[in-house]
């Protein structure tokens, strides 16, 4: 499993596509600032979601902003901990993911070199673009999965498309924000399962 912090990035366009997903809402519960492994529990059809782009040979990423770790909320010790816990619990429904990429950073909050306003932070595209290169990746035949705007704004900045789930934060900001969203998303699914069954079949597309 690759778990990467944040850097500059220059852009890749490789072989394959993948699916890009967001943790905290997504993946996972939405709690707050996870500050301890305790404190991760996957959503309810998640380990099978992700199964099911292991067996398709879709590469699974997840890309997450942690400000809490500029904000001083957590270490990298911590979060580090965070990431064996969240490939322990999917390792016990079969799955994994192939890659993790953070931003640790916040653009006025906590210290250098935490503290900057980095091109990684979502929407800032750094994350997909560092994944594509490392991984080999075709970002204009990937997805990325969300519950926030933010989430689906990173998407048409690398030629990907996007998918909002409903659970984390993804509710309520369809309900009741969407009319302030910059950017619509090409599917809205109840919850990252079915957020990967329309991937798989928009593949065939």
């Amino acid at each position: 499993m690759k778990i990467r912090p944040s850097g500059a990035y220059t852009s890749g366009v490789g072989s394959r596509p993948a699916v890009f997903i967001d943790r905290d809402g997504t993946l996972t519960e939405e709690v707050g600032y996870v500050n301890h492994p305790s404190r991760l529990r996957l959503l309810p059809r998640s380990a099978e979601a992700v199964r099911r782009l292991n067996e398709a040979g879709i590469p699974a990423v997840v890309v997450t902003n942690q400000a809490g770790l500029a904000r001083g909320y957590f270490t990298e010790a911590v979060m580090s901990a965070v990431n064996v816990e969240l490939a322990a619990q999917l390792a016990r429904g079969n799955a994994r993911v192939d890659g993790i990429y953070i931003c640790p950073h916040h653009p006025t909050e906590g210290e250098p070199p935490y503290r900057q306003r980095c091109e990684c932070r979502k929407p800032k595209p750094g994350l997909l673009l560092r994944a594509a290169e490392e991984m080999n990746l075709d970002l204009s035949r990937s997805i990325m999965v969300g519950d926030k705007p933010s989430d689906l704004e990173v998407a048409p900045v690398v030629g990907a498309r996007s998918v909002l789930v409903l659970t984390g934060y993804g509710r309520g900001e369809w309900e009741y924000q969407q009319d302030r969203f910059r950017v619509r998303p090409d599917y809205v699914a109840p919850d990252l399962f079915d957020a990967v069954e329309w991937a798989l079949k928009a593949q065939t597309r």
